[in-house]
């Protein structure tokens, strides 16, 4: 009996990917529910549920809360090099970009941000939180910090709009040096909230530190992505 499950799930996982890399279960379609699918494989939810879990780690397939299993749409290609933002880069990749303001306030600066941005104790930062989809589809959740110091009352803009062309426009404030920190890690409760996946789930964190063309620390983003949304792709040049 101790052999019957991992077979069971290695032959639920290749007659699903071979129906995903044929386009018989196409980009974004919904997989049928777990206990029809369960009746047609002649199994439990249980070894389903591990055949599932197993595609989802690999990215073919996610879940969303409440809602069931879904096929993969294409990764997005992220290159850090290139100066870019969300909308410019997701439009520039054929795909539809759309992004949600979940909150935008003036907040103490916790002790990471105050070190991230270089502010004493007890500063004041603007926390704008934001949720970012693709064709639809939920892959980021951001909270983005601004030194207050540099927008002035920038909580009256439209917040849906790219943060890099805002603060062009209304503030006269262009990117020049970035940092880059990418580790993966797991949704925390308010991430996985808003990526409507359950707390825990895997992703790629990015923390972006932006100086302006003065070489002022001006913001930083912590970005945390699907595991499954993003390819990072980076060309160094001679």
């Amino acid at each position: 009996m101790g052999e019957v499950l991992p077979r069971a799930v290695t032959a639920i996982s290749r007659a699903l990917t071979e129906q995903i890399e044929h386009g018989l279960l196409s980009a974004g379609c919904q997989l049928p529910a777990e206990r029809k699918l369960s009746e047609l494989f002649a199994t439990t939810r249980i070894t389903l549920r591990e055949a599932l879990g197993q595609l989802e780690a690999q990215g073919l397939i996610y879940r969303e809360e409440r809602r069931g299993w879904f096929v993969s749409p294409p990764r997005l290609a992220y290159n850090p090099l290139v100066r870019s933002h969300f909308h410019a880069m997701v439009a520039q990749q054929g795909r539809l970009p759309a992004t949600q303001v979940l909150s935008a306030k003036l907040i103490p600066a916790t002790a990471q941000i105050c070190q991230l941005l270089e502010l004493p104790a007890l500063s004041s930062v603007y926390q704008i939180r934001r949720a970012r989809r693709v064709d639809g589809r939920l892959v980021l959740y951001v909270e983005h910090y601004l030194n207050p110091r540099y927008f002035a009352n920038i909580l009256e803009f439209d917040l849906t709009r790219s943060l890099t062309e805002l603060y062009a426009s209304e503030y006269g404030i262009y990117y020049g040096a970035v940092r880059f920190d990418m580790v993966p890690t797991a949704l925390h409760v308010e991430a996985a909230a808003a990526l409507r996946v359950a707390p825990g789930s895997p992703a790629l964190r990015i923390v972006r530190i932006n100086r302006d063309q003065h070489a002022r620390l001006i913001d930083c983003d912590l970005e945390y992505w699907r595991h499954d949304a993003l390819h990072v792709s980076v060309e160094v040049p001679q």
